[in-house]
């Protein structure tokens, strides 16, 4: 069993938990994953490690609530466990192999969407460790679903916030402030973006125009987190990739975005079906 030890409330329906699992807090990288159960014949649910303190055993996961499995994670309570917390798992960012002096020469540009902000946290953490400038744009469609915002302020150089209807920071889409950033001449060796799909592709459209190297992760295809049951495969060069056992990270000029947004959009029915039973009391625990 697996305590929480803290629970938070980030925003509407979303909550950020820190767990006591000391194997994975003592071996977990910026890009990596792990596997949650909520009950003995619950769901396997991957979610991107948000931070983790060996010293205290902790790590962090940040869970949005939107189908039956998030809400049952969502009513866990500080005290409670989880009865499965596997990991890490994944893929690593690429930039944990560059040596310090490599990586301090580079100038990164983050871009979050909504509850990209998560995962995005641990990879400027750690840059910021290695003295890298650092800069990220959060964006959210309102005030009050932007997350994480004072933590980011603590270890990136320059935070932009965005928000959709103009009611914190800048008015528009994360897209519009990259373009404007990069059209002012402002420059950056290396860019990532983590958020919904469509944010993603677009921001590979910008990022290519500027040529500008950038990664993105896949992680909202997993579902099963092991690559056996194919619901996350991916294309990126061509070759079929499986996102939870070969990224979640890939080159983002390499990946076929429209069949990804294909493949994520497979699932909506049952899910739509397994929430409702949820809601309702229905549903297997």
């Amino acid at each position: 069993m697996y305590k929480i030890l803290k629970k938070r409330i980030l925003a509407p329906n979303i909550c950020l938990m820190e767990v006591l699992a000391p194997r994975v807090a003592s071996s977990a990288r910026p890009g990596q994953f792990i596997i949650v159960r909520v009950g003995e014949k619950g769901e396997r649910v991957p979610l991107t490690i948000c931070d983790h303190d060996p010293a205290a055993g902790s790590v962090t996961i940040v869970t949005q609530r939107v189908g039956a499995s998030s809400r049952k994670i969502f009513t866990l309570e500080e005290g409670e466990s989880f009865v499965d917390f596997v990991g890490p798992l994944g893929m690593p960012s690429e930039f944990i192999h560059e040596d310090d002096e490599s990586l301090r020469k580079k100038k990164y540009l983050f871009v979050a969407g909504g509850l990209g902000t998560a995962p995005v946290y641990p990879q400027v953490k750690y840059l910021h460790q290695k003295g890298v400038h650092v800069e990220v744009i959060i964006g959210a469609k309102t005030r009050d679903l932007v997350i994480m915002e004072d933590e980011m302020r603590q270890v990136a150089d320059r935070i932009y916030i965005c928000t959709e209807d103009g009611s914190y920071g800048f008015k528009g889409l994360v897209t519009a402030k990259m373009k404007g950033l990069l059209d002012n001449g402002t420059r950056y060796d290396q860019a990532v973006a983590i958020g919904p799909m469509i944010m993603m592709k677009f921001v590979t459209l910008i990022a290519r125009e500027y040529n500008l190297p950038l990664i993105v992760s896949m992680n909202t295809l997993m579902v099963d987190g092991t690559g056996m049951c194919g619901a996350c495969r991916v294309t990126v060069g061509g070759q079929t990739r499986f996102a939870c056992v070969d990224g979640p990270e890939f080159d983002a000029y390499q990946v076929d975005f429209d069949e990804a947004m294909r493949r994520q959009s497979m699932y909506k029915t049952q899910e739509t079906a397994a929430d409702h039973k949820c809601k309702i009391g229905l549903g297997n625990d």
